[in-house]
């Protein structure tokens, strides 16, 4: 199991808006901004599907994704990697959908995307950039 450090979390928490890297069956790629998007655990992210269609059927055909996030402030920026689960009901599907609704009516909250993290990369600018940190 990978546990994400203090630093980690803390970067992650503060970054708004994470891009979402799916490829199809066949390696075609995709890039998404993710919005709706939580750490719910050491291992464990949460992204609500409000639009997804690409990123959806990519998901279907092949469940790895990488999520990239960066802190403007002291230029830290990580890359995650990880095995995701789509779920359409049950009880953490229904709590984050309640969640995201609260933000208005334009977010459908169709799907939950439950991301279980497998690596962890460094991403900084140096002589550290691309080294697995966990």
């Amino acid at each position: 199991m990978v546990a994400l450090s203090g630093e980690i979390k803390e970067i992650f928490t503060k970054t708004k808006v994470m891009p979402m890297a799916t490829a199809s069956k066949s390696g075609v790629p995709n890039v998404a901004p993710m919005a709706s998007i939580q750490l719910v655990a050491d291992d464990t992210v949460w992204i609500m599907d409000n639009y997804m269609v690409k990123t959806l059927d990519n998901l279907k055909e092949n469940p790895v994704v990488a999520l990239y996030f960066y802190d403007q402030d002291t230029k830290r920026c990580f890359q995650v990697k990880g095995d995701t689960e789509i779920k359409t009901s049950g009880p953490d599907y229904e709590k984050f959908r309640d969640q995201v609704r609260t933000k208005g009516h334009q977010y459908p909250a169709k799907s939950l995307i439950v991301i279980k993290i497998t690596d962890v990369f460094e991403c900084t600018p140096g002589k550290e950039a691309g080294k697995k940190v966990l």
